[in-house]
């Protein structure tokens, strides 16, 4: 039995919160190695100590539908255009002064 932060069953499929990050995942792999269990996450595709996890309801899993309520097609290449020249903007101290 594979137990969580809080001393809850970690059971396969289950959502999780890496409670370090904040990292929000399903479980799709257990396993106890070298006196350790770790769970493996499937949007990071990684392995944590499931003593530095915490198990969640349903409720805590915050789900968006950003991208699936959208009807035009995202312009991936526009997005990259975008942080590039967000990127390239410079910094100066002499911009503004504080009032005070």
């Amino acid at each position: 039995m594979v137990l969580d932060a809080r001393g809850l069953e970690i059971p396969l499929n289950s959502h999780v919160r890496y409670v370090d990050t904040g990292t929000i995942g399903e479980v799709v792999n257990i396993k106890t190695q070298s006196g350790s269990d770790w769970v493996k996450l499937d949007k990071t595709n990684l392995w944590y100590r499931s003593n530095l996890v915490e198990l969640l309801d349903e409720k805590d899993i915050k789900k968006s539908n950003f991208f699936e309520d959208r009807e035009e097609e995202l312009d991936v290449e526009a997005m990259k255009e975008k942080a590039s020249s967000l990127e390239d903007m410079e910094m100066d101290s002499s911009v503004a002064e504080g009032g005070g």
